[in-house]
């Protein structure tokens, strides 16, 4: 068996806003399979958001609870870090361009719901 990442998905009470956000901050379209799901292609694998309502349903209402990360980065790697932070700049960032230990820049916001958002480019 041979196991490969597939997506990472963050449930959300405000689908559309969310959606809106990671449009803005990717530059991508997302598709919208249903009206309470929707999805970003990669090449490295899909960033997905679904409504808390579905995802209640079809998984229990306590399974997850909208809004409540405060451990997981969501990472994309950008070009320019520089230029994204310029162009970014009416959103409220966590931390502003920083140089890291391991040699990649990085800055750091938070998305509507408080999940970080980490947009890096690699030496």
């Amino acid at each position: 068996m041979t196991t490969t990442f597939a997506s990472t998905r963050i449930v959300t009470d405000d689908l559309d806003g969310l959606v809106a956000f990671y449009e803005h901050v990717t530059g991508l379209t997302a598709s919208r399979p249903a009206p309470v799901f929707a999805e970003f292609r990669t090449a490295a694998g899909t960033f997905a958001i679904s409504s808390s309502q579905l995802t209640n349903r079809l998984y229990g209402p306590d399974v997850v609870r909208a809004a409540a990360n405060q451990t997981a980065f969501l990472e994309f790697q950008v070009p320019d870090t520089d230029a994204e932070f310029a162009r970014l700049s009416d959103l409220e960032f966590v931390q502003e361009p920083t140089t890291m230990p391991w040699g990649n820049r990085s800055a750091l916001l938070r998305d509507p719901d408080g999940n970080l958002v980490n947009l890096f480019t690699t030496p």
